[in-house]
């Protein structure tokens, strides 16, 4: 499946563009974590730009350790190297505890002394459905106040920050492949946490904190992550921050149809042939196969084809 992008145009004297990689060490790369990987890293070279590659292990519990020293070699042996010294979440508490004083001081956070059983059976009461792998929406129950329950965790108040900085839901942005995409954060996702029952920071505040201070212009990731979009963007404006552009690549499926992932046990890749690692990875963006070449070579035959279907696609 090709990617499609209309947003962006290719030009070698297009300035400050950055984009990133951004693993979780939660287990080593699987094939789905090369496409975005690979889509990432061709999305920067095709711009003359620069590619960062950020370790997500925030989410201490669920991080191995030692994976993050294996993915690191994973894209190492890949050919896809980082252009600046690669960076780690848990070193950087301090940027995420000043995020968050700041939507304290204008008062659009909130503590909520909910627990997921709370939320699920403030859900049930109400009548309301919820999908497959979805979260409830969260009621607003500790908005205007915890009326005797302990604080647990810090939400976004979603509704004040809507309302003051005058944004209109549907939160509208254009995805560089999906196209026009929309999502009601409130009413589809409410008020979403930003440091966890557990101490620990929410990957949306995290991930809005780091793009913004890496100064990132243009994020390439997984379609999974798609539904993500919207909230950050909510909380970009909360803290003043830049929008990046956004380009969901395809997801990898597994023979039982549902997406490769960690939490699914999907494989690690095989390193020991490189090539055709990449070759499966740029199959699912649409790219050819290359044969009898380095990985140096293949990558350089890639960047060229994904440069030249970015100007084909402005001509158009």
């Amino acid at each position: 499946m090709p990617i499609h992008t209309t947003a962006l145009i290719f030009s070698p004297a297009l300035l400050n563009y950055v984009g990133r990689f951004a693993p979780s060490p939660t287990g080593p790369l699987h094939a789905g974590s090369v496409v975005a990987a690979l889509a990432s890293w061709l999305d920067a070279r095709a711009h003359n730009g620069q590619w960062l590659v950020r370790i997500e292990d925030v989410d201490t519990p669920r991080c191995v350790a030692g994976v993050d020293q294996v993915i690191l070699q994973q894209l190492s042996a890949l050919g896809l190297h980082a252009d600046a010294p690669v960076v780690w979440q848990s070193q950087r508490q301090k940027l995420y505890e000043n995020a968050l004083q700041t939507l304290m001081d204008k008062a659009w956070v909130y503590p909520c002394g909910c627990s997921r059983k709370d939320i699920e059976e403030a859900h049930a009461l109400r009548g309301a459905q919820r999908e497959r792998h979805t979260l409830a929406v969260y009621p607003g129950t500790c908005r205007d106040g915890l009326n005797g329950k302990a604080a647990r965790a810090w939400r976004l108040n979603v509704a004040a920050v809507m309302r003051d900085l005058a944004l209109h839901e549907p939160i509208q942005w254009h995805d560089r492949r999906l196209g026009e995409q929309t999502q009601d954060v409130l009413h589809e996702v409410g008020d979403f946490v930003l440091k966890r029952a557990d101490g620990l920071w929410a990957y949306q505040l995290a991930v809005v904190v780091d793009d913004a201070a890496q100064g990132v212009t243009h994020v390439v990731r997984g379609e999974d992550l798609t539904d993500n979009t919207a909230r950050q963007i909510v909380l970009q404006k909360a803290l003043g921050v830049n929008t990046p552009h956004y380009l969901h690549t395809p997801l990898v499926l597994g023979a039982n149809g549902e997406k490769l992932s960690k939490q699914n046990g999907a494989a690690s890749i095989d390193v020991s042939d490189p090539l055709a690692t990449l070759n499966a990875a740029a199959l699912a963006l649409g790219l050819p196969t290359a044969r009898d070449v380095t990985v140096q070579e293949a990558l350089q035959q890639w960047t060229t084809d994904y440069a030249r279907h970015l100007n084909n696609k402005h001509k158009a």
